[in-house]
């Protein structure tokens, strides 16, 4: 059996205190939510807007702070990272690449200058970033070439488990095959593992090994992807799959 990267179970989140004509409310975000994450998978994680999906990748990287949460996350490797739907909006507008992808083996590695510098040339090569682009600023760069900065920004810290939050939905149709293939690569180069989360059923069966299928907070189905899109159990994956095949 394959080693284990990600175990939750049993995950609740409920959103307190919100405000809702005057009156305080509560809102459930996830309910029950149970599954796993083997070493080398990439599992998708599917489901309309406002299903759950964000909340559960914030749960799983502890970035949840308004919510009650109960269940259990368990993580079997160090410093899981996020790769972000808008390259634009989680890149420091103000600081260059170099800046940039040097920021977390600052706060977090214990490299002395040289080697940082190193890292940060080795992960643009990887990414398929030119070197001379370690002086640009984010908006001297294409949309493409953004979203490869984001990806050796979660990367440069070398984690194991990296949570794809619609990695390539607000780039153009021209430059999202060259991403996908990039994670591809990546995921065997540097021995990863991806919870990728997309609305995109096509994809998701292209480059998913399991599939979580999430409706109203809880997952409703989850399998191998063949077996789930062939034979899918639930009435709301049914019409799911029906809305693509049309």
């Amino acid at each position: 059996m394959s080693d284990r990267v990600l175990e939750v179970n049993n995950l609740s989140v409920v959103y307190k205190d919100s405000t809702v004509f005057g009156r305080k409310s509560s809102f459930q975000a996830l309910r029950d939510v149970s599954f796993y994450i083997d070493h080398g998978e990439i599992v998708g994680l599917v489901g309309e807007s406002g299903c759950g999906k964000s909340t559960l990748s914030k749960a799983i990287l502890g970035m949840l702070d308004d919510a009650e949460i109960t269940g259990e996350i368990k993580h079997y490797t160090k410093r899981p990272q996020m790769v972000f739907q808008d390259p634009h909006g989680s890149l420091n507008p103000a600081k260059t690449v170099g800046w940039i992808l040097e920021e977390p083996l600052r706060i977090f590695g214990k490299y002395d200058e040289p080697e940082r510098k190193r890292r940060v040339l080795d992960m643009m090569t990887r990414v398929g970033l030119e070197q001379e682009l370690i002086t640009h600023k984010p908006r001297e760069l294409s949309g493409g070439q953004k979203q490869r900065v984001s990806i050796a920004t979660a990367l440069i810290q070398r984690p194991r488990f990296v949570v794809a939050d619609e990695p390539v939905s607000a780039l153009d149709v021209s430059i999202q095959g060259q991403i996908l293939q990039l994670l591809l690569n990546l995921r065997d180069e540097l021995d990863l593992s991806y919870l990728f989360i997309t609305h995109d059923l096509n994809l998701c069966y292209s480059i998913c090994d399991r599939v979580l299928v999430m409706y109203k907070g809880e997952i409703v189905e989850q399998g191998p992807v063949e077996e789930v899109y062939e034979h899918p159990q639930h009435e709301y994956t049914k019409a799911l799959l029906e809305a693509v095949l049309k």
